[in-house]
This record gives C-alpha cells, sequence and structure tokens, in this order.
C-alpha cells in the first residue's frame, strides 16, 4: 500500500497537537483530522435525528464498525462487542461470572490498579478468593511462564482440592512498567492447566498484531481508542461462542438481558412471569450481542469510527505493518538514546522480547537515600507528580513517569508521528528536571506533597 504522509514530523499536520509534543500517546491515545470529520458526521445524524438515529440508523452502523474490528482480530463478528474501556470490559467478565466457594483469580504483580481493586471488590463481595503472583522485570519468558505454572500448580494442589484456580488476567503489554509479557505462552499454558484466561490487552490493537483465532484466549479486552486512532473511549470485548453463557449480562444491565426463567418478573397475575417489552426495534443480532448493542442513553458514535480511523492506517500510512514496524523501531531507537543522554538503561531482558512494543522504559538518574542530592523516601512518589506537574506547565507536554522497584522510570510512547529527535528533547527536559530535583530546588517551590 502506498504510504501518502511519511512518517515523523510531517504526520503531525493530520493531528491536533499544535506546538506541543505528545509523548505519552499509550494513556489517552490520540486521533486524526479525518476520523474526527467521520465523528462530526455521525454527531451531526445523531443531534438531526436522534429517534431515527439511535432506534434504526445507529444498529447497522456498529455492526459495520463491530465486523471491521473482527477482520483484524481474525475472529467472528458474533464474538465482539463494544464496551467504553479496558476496565468496563474485565470488570464485565468478572462480575459476570458465578464464583464458587474455593475459585481463585490470579495476577500477576505488577497489574493495573483498577484491574486488582475489581479483584479486591469481588473478594469481598462473592465467594472467590485471590493470589497474586510476584513478578520482578525485567524477567524473561521462559522464566515467568515457568512461574505462572508452577504457582497454579502449587494453589491447586496445596489445599487438597479445596482451592482451584478458575481465572488468570494477564496483560498483552503492561502499563507501568511498559513492557511486552509473552501472553501467547500463558494463554496456551491455561488451557494446559484448564485455567480460563482474561487477557487485559489495554495496549493491544493497532500496537501489536492480533491474531485471536490462532490464540484462541477465553476472554480478550482491548481499547480501541488507544492504539488505533479511534475516539476515546471505547474498547473490544472478545467472547468466544463457547464462552458467552458465561457473561450473563452487559454492563450496566440493559435491555438486552434476558433473565433466566426462574428469576423472572412475577406480574400481577400470580404464577404468571412478567414479559419485559423494549421500547427499542428487535435486534437481529444473537442474543450476546443484543445485550451489548444499547446499554443505555450515551453518547457511543465514537464506536462507529472504527472503520474511518482504519482507512487512515491504511491509506494515509501504508497498513497495520507499516505502523507497527515504525513505532517499534522509534521505541528502541529512541529508548536507547534517551538512556543514553540520561546516563542510565532501558528496562529490557537478555532475549529483548520486553521491547517487542512500542514502549521504552528508561530510567531517571535519581536515587533514593539520605546523602545529599538523594531522594528521601518519604518523597519517592511526590518525586513523579512533580515531574508531571512541571512538564505541563512549562512544557505543555506529560511524561509519564512511575516508581517501580525503588528506581524511576520514564514510559515513552513512540507513534507515527514522533521522531527519534523528539525522545532526544524529552530526555535532556527530564534530565535537566532530575537535576532540579537532585538540587533540593522542587522542595522550595512548596511543591511536595
Amino acid at each position: 500500500m502506498a504510504q501518502l504522509t511519511p512518517f515523523g514530523h510531517s504526520m503531525r499536520e493530520h493531528f491536533l497537537f499544535g506546538s506541543s509534543i505528545n509523548l505519552n500517546h499509550g494513556s489517552f491515545g490520540a486521533f486524526p483530522k479525518e476520523v474526527r470529520s467521520a465523528l462530526n458526521e455521525y454527531q451531526n445524524l445523531l443531534e438531526s435525528q436522534p429517534d431515527i438515529f439511535l432506534r434504526y440508523t445507529y444498529p447497522p452502523l456498529q455492526e459495520k464498525a463491530r465486523a471491521a474490528t473482527a477482520s483484524l482480530l481474525n475472529v467472528s463478528v458474533e464474538e465482539v462487542v463494544f464496551v467504553p474501556n479496558a476496565t468496563t470490559g474485565i470488570n464485565t467478565v468478572l462480575r459476570g461470572m458465578t464464583f464458587e466457594e474455593g475459585d481463585l483469580i490470579v495476577y500477576f504483580e505488577p497489574v493495573y490498579g483498577a484491574i486488582e481493586k475489581t479483584v479486591a471488590y469481588l473478594v469481598e463481595t462473592t465467594k472467590v478468593g485471590s493470589e497474586v503472583i510476584e513478578a520482578r522485570w525485567p524477567i524473561e519468558d521462559d522464566t515467568l511462564v515457568q512461574q505462572f505454572e508452577e504457582q497454579i500448580m502449587k494453589l491447586n494442589t496445596e489445599s487438597a482440592g479445596k482451592r482451584k484456580v478458575r481465572l488468570a488476567v494477564f496483560d498483552t503489554i503492561s502499563s507501568m512498567p511498559g513492557v511486552r509479557l509473552p501472553f501467547e505462552l500463558l494463554i496456551a499454558k491455561c488451557k494446559e492447566l484448564n485455567v480460563l484466561s482474561m487477557v487485559d490487552g489495554a495496549h493491544g490493537i493497532g500496537h501489536i498484531l492480533l491474531d485471536l483465532e490462532k490464540l484462541k484466549p477465553d476472554f480478550f479486552v482491548s481499547n480501541i481508542h488507544k492504539w488505533l486512532f479511534v475516539p476515546r473511549g471505547v474498547c473490544v470485548l472478545y467472547v468466544p461462542v463457547a464462552n458467552q453463557h458465561l457473561i450473563r449480562s452487559s454492563l450496566p444491565t440493559s435491555w438486552g438481558f434476558v433473565p433466566a426463567p426462574k428469576t423472572q418478573p412475577l406480574s400481577s397475575h400470580p404464577g404468571k412471569p412478567k414479559k419485559i417489552t423494549s421500547p427499542l426495534p428487535a435486534s437481529s443480532q444473537p442474543p450476546f450481542v443484543a445485550m451489548f448493542e444499547f446499554v443505555g442513553t450515551v453518547d457511543n458514535t465514537n464506536y462507529l469510527c472504527v472503520p474511518s480511523a482504519l482507512s487512515f492506517r491504511s491509506t494515509i500510512c501504508g497498513g497495520e505493518d507499516e505502523i507497527m514496524s515504525y513505532c517499534i523501531e522509534l521505541a528502541l531507537k529512541g529508548g536507547d538514546r534517551g538512556a543514553e543522554i540520561l546516563g542510565t538503561e532501558v528496562m529490557d531482558n537478555s532475549t529483548h522480547t520486553l521491547r517487542n512494543c512500542a514502549f521504552a522504559m528508561v530510567q531517571l538518574p535519581l536515587e533514593i537515600g539520605v546523602k545529599k542530592g538523594m531522594i528521601k523516601e518519604e518523597n519517592k512518589v511526590a518525586v513523579a507528580q512533580w515531574i508531571a506537574r512541571r512538564g505541563v506547565e512549562e512544557w505543555h507536554t506529560f511524561f509519564a513517569v512511575g516508581l517501580y522497584k525503588e528506581h524511576w522510570w520514564w514510559r515513552v510512547s513512540a507513534q507515527i508521528y514522533l521522531e527519534v529527535a523528539d525522545v532526544e528533547w524529552g530526555a535532556r527536559t527530564l534530565k535537566g528536571l532530575c537535576e532540579r530535583l537532585s538540587s533540593g530546588e522542587w522542595l522550595t517551590e512548596g511543591k511536595a506533597e
């Protein structure tokens, strides 16, 4: 496919950044003007005839968008639905399942905080328990998978059958640190151990190639708005037909829910179940898809923009392979240059699988301690917050800096509108901020928390 606009700074003309440099695409994504135009057209249609659009025009347009997404993931359209974000998608799965006494959910530490809190909530309110698999990055893929297997087998055997791992949650690419996990191997290991796999692909579609028909996870979510250039927030929830009976409801429950016969609300006539008639036109979709088709009144015109985003990626960018190759290569080169400027290193393992994505984790030149120039233990969280504020207030940009294993790391997001020079600028800026931190200047500003 022909690439009409070269990657790098020339691609900025398609976005709305102005003079700011966006080095944190991974958090909330960004979408081009062409997709924004499509969104505006759908919103104009909605506002011109709200009833007609929401009741009759919207459903087939959503099906078209789902079909485009399903094709990209190589699965059937009846196996994918849209939800607002990955957190909602995982909540839909975990809250939709029925857990029995002794069931366990396992997940790696670190994990995305909202998901860890979801599991904690379920432990409070249902019969399920949870166990954490401690992992310390950088780690080799084989070591991580072996640790995963050993922990599950131990949990399944140490309680004499009283506890059993029912489901495992793990990432395609984790958030902080931003590294790629061997999710393909973990999915296969789940099948071998008879454990359901819940794959958090928040950083997935549009970021790395995904073939779900080949991988066959039990459940999979991926934010479409992060890396596919679709207006936020929209996420694909994939549930194969064989597992759809496990998900009883959308979140929230709405008109598509079909109560079990024994729980049907009673009518005013004793013994006769009440029929709840939807005010919407009858859906032509399978029951699972229909359940997610209309979940309360909300402007979901952004869902309809998937075909427009894919068209942009194909005709302007040259296709998925070109985009992903550029971003991964930029993350590799930019991460290395950033570490060189900062005098530190990039998080990686010996086989370099952690960096097979569009993130680079660059360590900052800061140390925790009581000596002059070091950061005191009680200030370690405030440091990242101070850096974030300085980036926004002084340079109109955001540095995704987080503390991991007693070191501060800068997560660089590579994208088609960036060049190595942008990462170099970010590294030089952060170096200056780190020098200000070491000098104690930040404390005199009254910014420490």
